[in-house]
């Protein structure tokens, strides 16, 4: 029990640590300095994340035809580099137009690629943090915030997603007739208004297939976070900045 209550606490343990090396001097201007890296940080990383998407879909064997990013992060400018990319989305970002060839495998890369810079360049950032000089750590803790904490972000949408694939694919390998096209979304809480709150039909099994599928996305957040953490185990054991 101790073990696992380390584990769930341990991404916050680390945005903590990180955040009083930096007030180590109590300084405006460093949580400032913080806020502002977060916000580039931010504005920088949707846009590769939700590239991350398309890669991670045609790296996996399938096809990408659109790609919808808002405005205010560069789509115009993006889609004069990747032509799939077009202007608007009601999200910061949507993979729209995809063909996986029917493969679960490459909807699972599509959904997790982007998450690897959460493993090689978040954690890795935001656990450096607390053994940096105080500018440093802000820097290091502003930049790496969105970037780390990406998954937590993602519990409803693409970690959702990847539980509902493995707990689908699963469900039909047992009882192959059953239907579960209705548990796969990339936004749990329209799925759940679609599908409990709108009057449609839904039985027990599709409450417990949508439930296994977010318990399991929130396991696979932990996973993506402490492949992070192992891997600044690795990188960060000879560095003291």
């Amino acid at each position: 029990m101790k073990s696992l209550l380390h584990i769930l606490a341990l991404p916050f343990e680390d945005f903590f640590s990180g955040l009083e090396r930096c007030i180590d001097k109590v300084s405006a201007a460093y949580l400032i300095l913080v806020l502002i890296a977060f916000a580039v940080s931010w504005w920088v990383y949707v846009p590769l994340h939700e590239l991350g998407h398309a890669f991670g879909c045609i790296l996996g064997g399938g096809t990408v035809s659109e790609l919808a990013i808002s405005p205010m992060y560069g789509a115009a400018f993006l889609k004069e580099i990747f032509p799939f990319v077009t202007v608007g989305s009601d999200y910061a970002g949507q993979l729209t137009g995809f063909d996986t060839k029917g493969s679960d495998l490459t909807y699972l890369l599509t959904d997790f690629f982007p998450f690897l810079l959460t493993i090689f360049v978040g954690v890795p950032l935001v656990k450096s943090a607390a053994r940096s000089k105080p500018l440093w750590a802000c820097l290091k803790l502003g930049f790496g915030l969105p970037i780390a904490f990406a998954p937590f972000i993602s519990f409803s949408g693409d970690y959702y997603e990847m539980g509902s694939i493995i707990v689908t694919g699963l469900v039909s390998l047992v009882s192959p007739g059953f239907d579960v096209s209705t548990w796969r979304s990339d936004d749990t809480f329209k799925l759940a208004r679609d599908l409990f709150f709108s009057g449609a039909s839904y039985t027990a099994g599709d409450i417990a297939g949508v439930a296994l599928s977010f318990l399991l996305g929130i396991v696979l957040i932990y996973v993506t976070y402490l492949l992070g953490s192992l891997f600044s185990g690795l990188i960060l054991g000879r560095s003291k900045s």
